[in-house]
């Protein structure tokens, strides 16, 4: 893998991860995308010097150059993160013939529309339903192009593996009246599970799960004075960390094929 194209990805990455932030900031506001950048405190219009992706950010110290306001975190957070996962996803589905090439296209379609629901996740506490449709969609897709031949016919598990994810997700959300977990994330396991397959999907709903646990432990230990037992936490930028998880590391917490063949074992 040439390293001067990894870097140029994760660089074009970060770019990307730049508009993505205004993306996230400005979805749902009734602001378009167009016009020049504020500063979110005084308003001042921003100069070339002072959007540069991350260098920007780091030069002024994280505060606006004429009114001194503090510069959220999320826009050096996000580039990097943006930059991180176009990188991995080059170096796991480099795009070689058309067939993979469609699938690294996927994939970079599908990141982008991640990484929006997770800083409006952050944000707001919401997965909005246009964004995580569209991954759904992207997911699905997936599930019939790419390889050679390029357009193939996936399996029953393979489409059913969605609906198997996120059954448990909405049975949650139904059963608690939406107190204990947003239908976004089942919405969201949707996508995960036409993505990753069942056995994928499964571990990567089981290392958010551990993950979130160990950051809200954290966050009760560091925070205990001001804790509200009642906090929302959003849970979908978890799953999102635990399908990147399984996708580039392909980390396995649980042998879901050898509980399969033991469940039928014992059946019979």
């Amino acid at each position: 893998m040439d390293t001067l194209l990894i870097i140029l990805t994760f660089v074009f990455g970060v770019v990307v991860g730049s508009f993505l932030n205004v993306v996230s900031l400005r979805f749902n506001t009734g602001v378009g995308l167009g016009g020049r950048s504020k500063c979110m405190s005084c308003g001042a219009q921003l100069g070339w010097k002072e959007l540069v992706p991350i260098l920007s950010f780091l030069a002024q110290g994280g505060a606006c150059r004429k009114c001194g306001g503090r510069i959220s975190w999320q826009y050096p957070l996000i580039e990097l993160m943006t930059g991180a996962v176009f990188a991995l996803i080059f170096i796991n589905f480099p795009p070689i013939k058309a067939g993979s090439a469609v699938v690294t296209s996927l994939h970079i379609l599908a990141a982008c529309l991640l990484v929006i629901i997770t800083a409006y996740d952050v944000k707001h506490k919401i997965i909005p339903d246009q964004l995580v449709y569209a991954f759904g969609a992207i997911a699905l897709i997936g599930l019939f192009v790419g390889g050679d031949p390029l357009w193939h016919m996936p399996g029953y598990g393979a489409l059913l593996a969605g609906s198997i994810l996120a059954l448990p997700f909405a049975l949650l959300w139904l059963i608690s009246k939406g107190t204990w977990m947003g239908l976004g994330d089942a919405k969201l396991a949707l996508g995960i599970g036409w993505m990753l397959g069942i056995s994928g999907g499964v571990n990567a709903v089981i290392l958010s799960f551990w993950i979130a646990a160990a950051a809200g432990i954290t966050w009760m230990l560091f925070t205990y004075r001001r804790f509200r037992p009642r906090t929302e936490i959003p849970f979908g930028p978890y799953l999102i960390l635990g399908m990147y998880l399984v996708l580039f590391l392909g980390i396995e917490v649980l042998d879901v094929g050898l509980l399969r063949e033991l469940f039928i074992f014992y059946l019979l």
